[in-house]
């Protein structure tokens, strides 16, 4: 099995070894990252504000109202609204890389390529939503921007190299 180093390009794999497509892998990880990790239903059932019959309208129908019963603090409600926005990010960006992923293994990209862009959009897409969901301030928030793009050019850039690999 090659190593993490050896699958995104940065060593040499002796011939024998070949190199696997953790393209798969990576879209597993982020279909569950965005619809499973980052669903706000687990952090409104914990806060005790979870609507099983409307949970899409558990904050903007339901939020105020559990500030000013106490159920929550104000920064408890602003956090659960950042994370539902992080969440609905998630799930729209997903599409993306899905897209790039898929394209440049039927491409035929070379498979380093593939692994250190899903890599990079790995590691992009996990501190976006750390970011989106802790920065409670303006100058931290402006972070997000920075992985939002790092994450969306590995992904452009897996677009660019498929065009290329079906022109030639």
């Amino acid at each position: 099995m090659a190593s993490l180093l050896t699958a995104v390009g940065l060593t040499q794999s002796p011939l024998s070894t070949p190199i696997p497509n953790y393209g798969p892998g990576f879209l597993i990880f982020h279909f569950l990252f965005a619809y499973g990790v980052l669903s706000s239903r687990t952090l409104k059932q914990y806060y005790g504000i979870d609507h099983q019959e409307s949970p899409r309208q558990d904050l903007s129908k339901y939020g105020e109202a559990a500030v000013r019963d106490g159920k929550i603090t104000r920064k408890q409600l602003e956090k659960l609204q950042r994370n539902e926005a992080a969440h609905a990010n998630s799930v729209e960006n997903y599409t993306l890389f899905v897209a790039g992923i898929t394209l440049a293994t039927y491409a035929g990209v070379p498979r380093t390529t593939i692994n250190a862009a899903g890599l990079t959009y790995t590691v992009a897409r996990v501190l976006y939503a750390i970011n989106y969901i802790t920065a409670e301030r303006r100058g931290p928030a402006m972070w997000r921007g920075l992985f939002w793009w790092t994450g969306n050019l590995s992904c452009l850039t897996l677009l660019w190299k498929a065009g290329q690999a079906l022109s030639n």
